[in-house]
């Protein structure tokens, strides 16, 4: 097993370090090691989560098409139902 030796840490820091070790019932190294890991896999979850867009994107779907762009938009066009529901207002 590895050994880790860390210098310069801020007397402040260490203090709430220690703090946190003892109302945990953990030596300093066990806290340090313990936040490392918490850390790391925090870290690791948030990587593999999807953002928005991409699930925004994945309900959304796609299709495949042989016609162009302006076919389809015609053809959208042409198979729209025009209603006089709202020509008076609501």
């Amino acid at each position: 097993m590895a050994n880790l030796q860390i210098k310069g840490i801020d007397d402040k820091f260490y203090s709430q370090i220690k703090e946190m070790a003892t109302s945990e019932n953990r030596s300093v190294s066990q806290q340090v090691l313990f936040l490392i890991k918490e850390y790391l896999t925090k870290e690791n979850q948030i990587k593999n989560l999807k953002t928005p867009a991409q699930t925004l994107l994945e309900l959304s779907g796609s299709w495949i098409d042989s016609k162009k762009a302006d076919e389809i938009i015609k053809d959208l066009k042409k198979s729209r139902s025009n209603s006089r529901k709202l020509s008076r207002g609501f």
